[in-house]
């Protein structure tokens, strides 16, 4: 790479679960995972590949791990020595949501990351809304979009949010819609306060698909991801490289637009 790069989409989880949390994703995906999950890794192999910066979670699959899991996160970003910019998560079925953002917050993290699909409540929920309403014209929301297995978080119901927090920046991964990537872009592309990330979408389109999504989201709203631990640095880098971008479409994606929505400093990445 020629120009620094953030992995704006990983997930990573304490040495002694990371290997039960990559199975539970191979499984769920049915989909080889191409690293363990642990920090260590993610640095090292990220390092090896150019990667500068990294935005990392992980997901409350259950109320009662949200403040434990942000507490690691805000733990793991504070010892990395400024490589990297932590998410917060929160479930919708907390019994004090407004607690937990406060915790949230008051760790330091700088967006919310939600995954309706493991967490099993759609994003336009009832439920949802009041982290919408918080996060709203304070903090990102990342959200894992798209499913052709499930409707819990595909471009009919996330249109709906869209529409109704015109101060929500939003992020769906996987270019808005993870195998559902048509109707995302077709549905989702119009609106100004959504971006997406490429996460877990390269291996799956062609290089010209993918240069095609970019257009229509316009490379002001898109993101470098990779869904560590899913796949290789080598292998999305190569992807990426594949596409016919202008440099200014690239230094865009690479850093550029996730140093704007996650106020990280020029300094931890250059």
């Amino acid at each position: 790479m020629n120009y620094p790069v953030i992995d704006c989409h990983c997930h990573v989880y304490p040495d002694k679960i990371a290997d039960k949390a990559v199975e539970s994703i191979r499984s769920f995906y049915d989909i080889d995972m191409g690293y363990d999950g642990r920090v260590s890794t993610l640095l090292e192999r990220g390092s090896k590949n150019g990667i500068k910066h990294y935005v990392v979670f992980s997901v409350a699959t259950t109320p009662k791990q949200v403040q434990s899991i942000n507490s690691f996160i805000a733990h793991t970003v504070s010892g990395s020595e400024g490589a990297m910019t932590g998410l917060g998560s929160l479930h919708p079925d907390s019994e004090n949501t407004e607690r937990d953002y406060s915790h949230l917050k008051s760790l330091g993290l700088k967006g919310v990351k939600l995954h309706p699909d493991f967490q099993k409540i759609p994003i336009d929920d009832m439920r949802c809304e009041k982290i919408y309403e918080m996060c709203s014209g304070d903090l990102p929301v990342l959200l894992h979009t798209g499913d052709y297995r499930y409707d819990y978080s595909n471009p009919d119901r996330l249109v709906r949010i869209l529409e109704k927090y015109p101060d929500l920046t939003v992020i769906g991964a996987h270019f808005g819609g993870w195998s559902v990537w048509d109707d995302a872009v077709s549905k989702l592309s119009a609106y100004p306060n959504f971006y997406v990330d490429c996460s877990s979408s390269f291996y799956a389109l062609s290089s010209e698909k993918a240069a095609s999504l970019v257009r229509r989201y316009g490379a002001d709203h898109v993101l470098f991801g990779t869904d560590f631990p899913m796949w290789s640095y080598e292998d999305e880098i190569e992807r990426f490289n594949l596409m016919e971008l202008t440099d200014d479409e690239k230094e865009k994606i690479l850093y550029k637009n996730a140093m704007k929505i996650f106020d990280i400093d020029e300094s931890k990445i250059f």
